[in-house]
């Protein structure tokens, strides 16, 4: 516990600029606004657009106006309704930050209030009753209390009672549901006209297998739609309740296909993890692939706070397990985030000399190499543990994200080992690696890839995998020690899956999950020069060039 207070504070200092807009002085605090705006940078969603039919540009309107409506839905979960500050809060910046945040807490510092009077966020952001305790969460015999997609509240007489999504968003579910419907009969691929009105009608039960097994079969598709409760993440609680959210996506098809060979190794990779034999009992899914795709339209958790430059979907572990997953890349997301946020940070802190391995090629093969990560390693504990979410407990995500990245690297160097990336190619992915740590560091405490990417750091250092310069502040990648290290810690992870060992991914993340003094002033040097630490988007049919029907 004392080390997860170190890492808080640690983490709270650094986001001390923008902390000091909780004062009584409402002016004061409004002055602030332009502070907090300065963590992001804003970019346009936008794709180009030409290659698409008629019918298909006439889709996005209906599949846009469904993302919104899913929107006001986030709303709910993580806060209540939206606009309820907008009184209150006369900064146009504030009321910005407010909505990038969807509430008064920010997601990149713990979050902490940045309106005055506003109290700490609920641990169970509007899932459960604001005063919810684990006895009483016990005590509620309804076994759906359990249930993803059900939201805990109290009746008349002030108990407990379960209520599933489907029943209480039905109104807002219904219009979503419509929305596809519309957007369907203008699809001209099959499939994906089947999967609209499928996901469409599983948004009114709860009931996704089939929809995502639809999803998982479309290969052809022009446009794509992610939609329903998926992340988990807002619920610190319990860790159970999963929020809404949807992204209207175009796929980018040539640079799919060139994608295809990485998908046909996985179970070659599988094979080969630096990991006994006898733990590895399971496949990656035959279905499962990689796509590349431009973002059009993002809402509700995938669009709060820090974005998302890639993602594995569907999340169900049954689903992966029977069919595999699909590793999707956003190119137009990943281009925007190399430019503003990670070339200015290897300028200032990647050795003048190893600054030409820093390219955005490399940063988006990294993307999708932590993606394939994510499709190896293990889902189950071999000793009986059940899967290794339920036995690492609230440690899982931390985990589970230090071993995607950590496999990434693994995957780069068995590429490397079968001549499919030169040595100049290899240190291109270690360099603009080891510079998107530093990224990804910022995000907060509260995300928690930035405490996986401090184990990795840590793990890395102690390695001796990079070295800092002292009179320069610069850091310097070494390719033969960055290996070692790397097939150190992918054992140590796996092992930690496969026996399902809560004690070791504590000890680990208490021992390592935190930045050290100096790390924490060469960030004070990115935040100097005003290198933003995340994008938000402008978004929507006119950002599309696209005429409102």
């Amino acid at each position: 516990m004392r080390t997860l207070n170190r890492i808080v504070t640690t983490f709270m200092v650094l986001s001390l600029f923008v902390s000091c807009s909780s004062s009584t002085d409402q002016e004061k605090s409004a002055s602030k606004g332009d502070k907090y705006m300065s963590n992001y940078a804003e970019i346009s969603l936008s794709a180009p657009l030409d290659e698409l039919t008629p019918d298909q540009k006439k889709m996005l309107p209906f599949l846009i106006e469904a993302a919104q409506i899913v929107d006001e839905l986030y709303w709910k979960q993580v806060y209540g309704e939206p606009g309820r500050w907008e009184e209150k809060v006369s900064d146009p910046d504030l009321k910005k930050y407010l909505e990038i945040n969807y509430g008064p807490w920010d997601r990149l510092n713990a979050f902490e209030p940045f309106i005055e009077g506003v109290r700490k966020r609920p641990e169970g952001a509007n899932f459960y009753p604001v005063d919810m305790q684990f006895v009483k969460f016990e005590e509620l015999e309804n076994q759906a209390k359990y249930d993803p997609y059900t939201l805990i509240r109290r009746n008349e007489v002030g108990g407990l009672q379960v209520i599933p999504y489907h029943t209480a968003y039905r109104e807002k579910l219904e219009q979503v549901r419509d929305h596809l419907f519309d957007a369907a009969a203008l699809a001209e691929d099959i499939q994906f006209e089947q999967f609209l009105r499928d996901r469409g009608d599983a948004l009114l039960t709860d009931k996704y297998e089939e929809s995502n097994t639809i999803w998982m079969q479309m290969k052809e598709n022009d446009l794509d739609f992610l939609v329903g409760p998926i992340e988990d993440t807002d619920d610190r609680l319990f860790f159970i309740k999963r929020s809404y959210q949807a992204m209207v996506l175009k796929k980018d098809k040539e640079e799919s296909r060139k994608l295809e060979k990485y998908s046909l190794l996985l179970p070659y990779l599988q094979q080969n993890l630096p990991i006994d034999d006898e733990y590895i009992r399971e496949t990656p899914g035959q279905l499962s692939d990689i796509a590349v795709y431009d973002v059009l339209y993002c809402a509700g958790k995938w669009n709060a706070g820090s974005k998302f430059i890639a993602l594995t979907h569907p999340r169900d572990p049954q689903i992966q397990f029977e069919l595999g997953s699909r590793r999707l890349q956003f190119q137009n997301v990943i281009k925007a985030k190399f430019e503003k946020i990670l070339k200015p940070i290897s300028e200032l802190l990647i050795d003048k000399k190893q600054l030409e391995y820093v390219t955005a090629d490399a940063f988006a093969q990294n993307t999708i190499f932590y993606e394939v990560g994510s499709a190896l390693g293990i889902s189950y504990t071999v000793n009986e543990k059940g899967t290794v979410k339920s036995a690492l407990k609230e440690h899982y995500t931390v985990i589970e994200e230090c071993k995607n990245d950590v496999l990434s690297l693994f995957f780069i160097d068995q590429l490397h080992t079968m001549g499919e990336l030169s040595q100049k190619d290899i240190m291109s992915n270690y360099v603009t690696y080891m510079a998107d740590v530093f990224r990804s560091v910022r995000f907060g405490i509260t995300n928690d890839q930035a405490v996986a990417n401090m184990i990795r750091f840590n793990y890395f250092k102690e390695y001796e995998a990079f070295t800092r310069d002292s009179r320069s502040g610069r850091y310097t990648v070494h390719r033969e020690k960055m290996k070692e290290a790397m097939m150190a810690l992918a054992h140590e992870i796996l092992m930690i899956q496969a026996t399902g060992n809560y004690q070791a991914a504590q000890k680990l993340i208490e021992e390592k999950g935190f930045i050290q003094e100096q790390l924490l002033d060469d960030l004070y040097r990115l935040q100097k020069i005003d290198v933003p630490v995340d994008v938000y988007f402008n978004q929507g049919v006119d950002v599309l060039g696209l005429a409102q029907e």
